[in-house]
């Protein structure tokens, strides 16, 4: 029975087009990559070179790869024209954190130690920590006081949305079992179906400070490493980070790391489409912060008409052209691009697409 069912959804993914959104002509590239990688120095199934040679099937410039507890990575390195950046998931006892960027080791902290001693000895380090899938049933970030103190949070994960998959097996995971048999990025693409947990633990957390939004892999080797890059990466607009990369991998991991810790980097679920030709405007891009009563401006693409919409969540307000947002806080705001991609079946739902880093809303200076 369940095989039956699963052929369905295998035949109905041999007619699942992607991707939604048409590249832009002559547009210029923007630098790519894998946030949280795992590899055969911890439960990951591949070696270092063998997710370099998935990036690079995928189209990848850079992997971040943090292995469990991994106080010593090796350098970063060039491996098949993929850079691979050194940094760490650090297991505590109250949660996962990840780390990159660190200029020297990470020292005085052990596994599944107290987590004020992993973000203190991941600042000692001159890294920036990272609240891995921190709202997940499995391993979520339970202390209240350090997740104040961390400026990044994985707001969309691939291990998160297979783990809410788990628990509707038949509704949610089976689909994507089928539809992986004959297109594989199309199956990881099913189980992208965010729930309203982590983006409202998120909001929170942001309103007191710039956030990152960071989108994990979060890749062991299952699905395989290309079809989880393929679906989903870490993106940077060219006046952020332009190419080529140094060939000095220690200078292009730092460049990749500043990029990643600015705050302007861009979540993509790459299999939906390129993001050239987006921009989010209005706003401080270095505080990423606006006084209230500014009016943001969305630019998109060129897509289909219908095939794309802006979401809003927190102190601001989408007017009715659907490309302006009006910011109404003080408080925090998330925009974000979803694509109407296809379904389970022979039609189509909403996925999220591009996913920038929030706007803080500010109070308007007096007299203004």
């Amino acid at each position: 029975m369940l095989m039956g069912v699963a052929g369905f959804f295998a035949f109905a993914a041999g007619f699942a087009n992607y991707p939604v959104v048409e590249p832009v002509p002559n547009a210029k590239p923007w630098i790519r990559g894998a946030y949280h990688v795992h590899t055969t120095r911890s439960d990951g199934n591949g070696t270092p070179a063998k997710v370099a040679q998935a990036a690079k099937a995928a189209g990848l410039d850079f992997v971040v790869l943090t292995d469990h507890n991994d106080f010593k990575p090796p350098a970063a390195t060039w491996v098949d024209g993929v850079l691979l950046i050194p940094g760490v998931e650090l297991s505590t006892s109250v949660g996962h954190l990840a780390a990159f960027g660190m200029q020297r080791h990470i020292e005085g902290v052990k596994p599944w130690g107290p987590p004020e001693q992993a973000v203190a000895a991941v600042e000692a380090a001159g890294g920036t920590a990272v609240l891995a899938h921190p709202v997940q049933t499995k391993n979520p970030w339970k202390d209240e006081a350090t997740a104040h103190q961390v400026p990044g949070f994985e707001l969309y994960s691939a291990d998160t949305f297979f783990r809410q998959a788990l628990r509707s097996p038949v509704s949610r995971l089976l689909p994507a079992l089928g539809a992986s048999m004959v297109n594989p990025v199309h199956g990881v693409m099913l189980l992208a179906v965010p729930e309203s947990g982590p983006t409202e633990r998120f909001l929170e957390l942001a309103r007191e400070r710039k956030r990152l939004v960071l989108c994990g892999n979060d890749a062991h080797g299952v699905p395989a490493y290309e079809d989880i890059f393929n679906a989903l990466d870490m993106e940077f607009p060219p006046d952020v980070l332009s190419g080529p990369l140094s060939q000095d991998a220690r200078e292009a991991a730092n460049q990749v790391t500043q990029a990643l810790s600015s705050g302007q980097a861009l979540c993509v679920f790459r299999a939906l489409g390129a993001p050239e030709g987006f921009a989010l405007e209005g706003f401080d891009v270095n505080t990423r912060e606006a006084p209230v009563g500014t009016v943001l401006t969305v630019r998109l693409p060129e897509h289909t008409p219908g095939n794309l919409e802006v979401r809003v969540w927190g102190d601001g307000r989408l007017q009715p052209d659907g490309r302006h947002v009006e910011l109404t806080g003080p408080g925090v705001v998330q925009v974000e691009v979803w694509a109407h991609a296809p379904g389970r079946f022979f039609g189509h739902e909403w996925r999220p697409w591009l996913v920038p880093s929030p706007v803080r809303v500010v109070p308007r200076p007096p007299g203004i």
